[in-house]
């Protein structure tokens, strides 16, 4: 695996964690809370973001305009049963979700899940790295690089891996600042 192969394997690792972070909540609405909403819609689980314009009139609120009114009972449905424990108000038109303040307790918790979710892009990081470096042994294996060369790599793909590891850190602490912040 060349390294820029490599360094995009491992930005997409950090790129998706970064994804998965904006799917917790924060003291704030935010529409990217339901991207992980889907709507049975004609008989397909189908992205709410497919069915609906997402946005925020202010701090405490989203508002969901579908495409098509027939679908607006769906949509609801969808968002009461999932695990984000909303509760959607829908006024025929349009359907408005109230953001609660989150509590100490809930602060904590989504803090938790964002290491958990943190933990995970890490691991991803490092099972590019492992089949990075099994690579290279294969590399030195067949002859086609030498020792050190091979250990050259090695500590590249290392250093490499550290740096991208950091960065998940820095956005797990930014995220965790964002929950906590009241």
């Amino acid at each position: 695996m060349s390294n820029p192969d490599l360094k995009a394997n491992m930005h997409k690792s950090v790129e998706a964690t970064q994804r998965t972070f904006a799917t917790i909540r924060t003291g704030r609405a935010n529409p990217a809370l339901l991207d992980r909403v889907n709507v049975e819609y004609y008989g397909a689980e189908t992205p709410l973001k497919s069915l609906a314009t997402l946005s925020t009139p202010d701090s405490q609120t989203i508002a969901i305009q579908p495409f098509d009114i027939g679908s607006i009972g769906l949509i609801e449905k969808a968002i009461a049963t999932s695990d984000l424990g909303f509760t959607p108000n829908n006024d025929g038109k349009m359907i408005r979700i109230n953001v609660p303040p989150l509590t100490e307790e809930r602060r904590k918790e989504f803090c938790k899940l964002a290491s958990k979710y943190a933990e995970e892009g890490k691991i991803a990081l490092r099972n590019i790295r492992r089949d990075a470096i099994d690579k290279v042994k294969k590399h030195e294996k067949d002859g086609d690089l030498s020792e050190d060369q091979s250990h050259d790599e090695q500590d590249q793909i290392q250093k490499l891996t550290d740096k991208f590891i950091t960065d998940i850190e820095k956005h797990l602490a930014d995220k965790e600042a964002d929950i906590l912040k009241v």
